[in-house]
């Protein structure tokens, strides 16, 4: 029987754009479904971070987001994140100064309307972001960020991991993650990372 896993992203982070591309691969070698939510970077560090302009960019395209979700259901939430990811990540282009040009192409790739680019500037979704977020926070605690993954009653920060696992080594990790992540009394693995995000 298919496994249904849940997967929670802010389209900001570089890791998890990684560990998203990893979760795609898994599908293809794994019985496991992938249903996506939003959560939010600047809202997990509001309380912390100064509200500048990189924290209101970078919750002006969540919003976008969410609003897309609502108007649109939740199966454009994969296509459109995936479009957001190829120019934020894998073009190199970010979100910083261009994100509205990188909302507009990513909303018109995946056939969505330019209005949907209002809901940055509004905070009308806020609550329905808040509910997504802490959906997905309250299964792991406010001590990590994103992703989070929720698969069969287990939920994990991660993995963190570069270059993105393909085929049968996808399969392997995912199956070790769930290992470790689902014996009881398990909390953390981690090591310094020494290397950037390899989009490849």
């Amino acid at each position: 029987m298919t496994a249904p896993a849940e997967f929670w992203f802010d389209p900001a982070c570089p890791w998890a754009w990684m560990t998203s591309r990893w979760m795609l691969e898994v599908e293809q070698v794994r019985d496991v479904k992938t249903t996506w939510h939003v959560m939010s970077l600047a809202v997990l560090n509001e309380e912390r971070d100064d509200h500048d302009e990189n924290w209101q960019r970078k919750l002006g395209i969540v919003r976008v987001l969410i609003a897309a979700e609502q108007a649109h259901g939740n199966e454009v939430l994969l296509p459109l994140y995936t479009a957001l990811g190829e120019r934020i990540h894998n073009q190199g282009r970010g979100t910083r100064g261009s994100d509205g040009d990188v909302l507009a192409e990513a909303l018109a790739e995946v056939g969505l309307p330019a209005a949907l680019l209002e809901a940055a500037g509004t905070d009308k979704y806020d609550d329905a972001l808040r509910k997504s977020h802490n959906a997905g926070m309250e299964l792991v605690g406010m001590e990590v960020g994103t992703p989070v993954i929720a698969v069969e009653g287990v939920a994990f920060f991660g993995p963190v991991v570069t270059p993105a696992p393909k085929g049968e080594a996808a399969g392997k990790l995912w199956d070790g993650v769930r290992l470790v992540a689902g014996t009881d009394g398990f909390f953390e693995l981690k090591r310094t990372r020494d290397r950037s995000p390899v989009f490849d």
